[in-house]
């Protein structure tokens, strides 16, 4: 048995990626630039055993046993192995390659909930391939075929995909622009407003829009491709000001194209454009003083739930002010409020009490925080006992367990 266990990080893009133009492919109608970030927060990881004794390919997915004839699943598995075959190394020889495999894969975050789970699972089941059969070189163009945005999560720091216009897609992959610590000490807060599984897919969402929204065929020709150039100049820059206002503007829009949809993707929630009005408001409090240093914004992917990019010198009083306005319920005392990064709320100032208290909202609106940073990308992990499989059976180690104790 060969076994190999892999973490991947979850991204967030700032100028984002809403549209194929060729969705056997995935191959977006622009490029999209994201932040990676910190795996010691979010992350997905993925354990793969190939072993000659096995009878058939399995896969496990947070506990729950699913079907392999996931054509992305199966687009990603046939490319490896047609790259591994191609080497003439010794791991990746034939019979090898005809060893069933067995997956498994948890994320520590919620699936399916607008939080890039399916970047962060694509890039770890890509890269865990990779490494166990030698496959060298660039995976972004393998993960894009399992999930668009996964391609960016195979790298750390700022990533930007490609679009690409070859028919076949082979020139639309990632790359990475710029390190985690391009903006330092930069912090980011997640604010979960709902961690269920969203109503409308994004692919089912993408694919609406494309076919229906006018506005979304403004977006592609007239605004976006300028817009992404801005923000390259923003991060070659370092200027933090005009950053925060690209991504506010490009995330509004793309959640205004969806509103232009027929039948309306509707993502965002009243406790969205609380957030969102709380975070113009905060900023007009720092631009009135000057400090446009100190700026912060959102970004909302296919989900209520806010990104908020912070610089790490006000990051404790921007929970604050969060706390305040968006105080947790009295009935999740037992569940930190506020997860990730050790955060110390400060006094707030009287100016900040009032920003917060503006527009208030009732215990629970926000279910909780994550404070995390930006990170690097995948990892390999060699511990033995970080592998989500057993060494002797290659089954789940949690399912092992409890068919053991219903043989009892």
């Amino acid at each position: 048995m060969k076994t190999v266990t892999c973490t991947a990080p979850v991204n967030i893009a700032v100028i984002k990626y809403w549209g194929k133009r060729d969705e056997m492919l995935i191959l977006p109608l622009n490029d999209s630039i994201s932040f990676t970030l910190s795996q010691d927060e979010m992350c997905a990881k993925t354990t793969i055993s190939i072993s000659p004794t096995f009878t058939e390919d399995r896969f496990w997915l947070n506990g729950k046993e699913e079907s392999l004839e996931n054509p992305r699943i199966q687009n990603c598995l046939k490319e490896v192995r047609r790259r591994a075959s191609k080497r003439k190394l010794e791991d990746s020889a034939s019979d090898t390659l005809s060893w069933h495999i067995h997956i498994c894969s948890e994320n520590n975050f919620p699936t399916a909930a607008g939080l890039a789970s399916s970047a962060a699972g694509y890039a770890c089941l890509v890269y865990a391939l990779g490494q166990l059969y030698g496959v060298e070189g660039d995976l972004s163009y393998v993960a894009r075929q399992g999930s668009g945005s996964a391609c960016r999560s195979v790298y750390g720091g700022l990533v930007r995909w490609y679009m690409g216009q070859a028919d076949d897609g082979t020139d639309s992959f990632a790359r990475p622009v710029a390190p985690p610590h391009h903006f330092p000490d930069l912090r980011v807060i997640i604010c979960v407003a709902n961690d269920s599984r969203k109503k409308i897919g994004s692919t089912i969402g993408m694919r609406q829009t494309v076919q229906t929204s006018q506005l979304m065929q403004y977006r592609i020709k007239e605004t976006v491709v300028s817009r992404t150039d801005d923000m390259m100049k923003a991060i070659e820059d370092k200027n933090w000001s005009e950053f925060c206002d690209i991504t506010m503007t490009d995330s509004n829009e793309m959640h205004a194209v969806c509103q232009d949809t027929n039948p309306p993707c509707v993502y965002m929630n009243d406790t969205s454009h609380s957030v969102a009005a709380l975070v113009h408001r905060y900023n007009d409090i720092k631009t009135a003083a000057g400090d446009v240093s100190h700026k912060i914004c959102y970004t909302f992917d296919a989900g209520p739930n806010a990104c908020i990019f912070v610089p790490g010198a006000v990051v404790e009083e921007v929970v604050g002010v969060l706390v305040r306005a968006f105080p947790p319920s009295p009935t999740s005392n037992s569940v930190p409020y506020v997860t990730g990064i050790t955060t110390h709320i400060p006094e707030l100032s009287r100016e900040l009490k009032n920003l917060a208290d503006e527009d208030a909202q009732p215990c629970g609106h926000l279910k909780y925080l994550i404070h995390t940073k930006v990170g690097d990308g995948p990892r390999i992990l060699t511990d033995p006992t970080s592998s989500l499989l057993d060494p002797a059976t290659g089954l789940p180690k949690l399912q092992k367990e409890v068919e053991g104790e219903s043989n009892l």
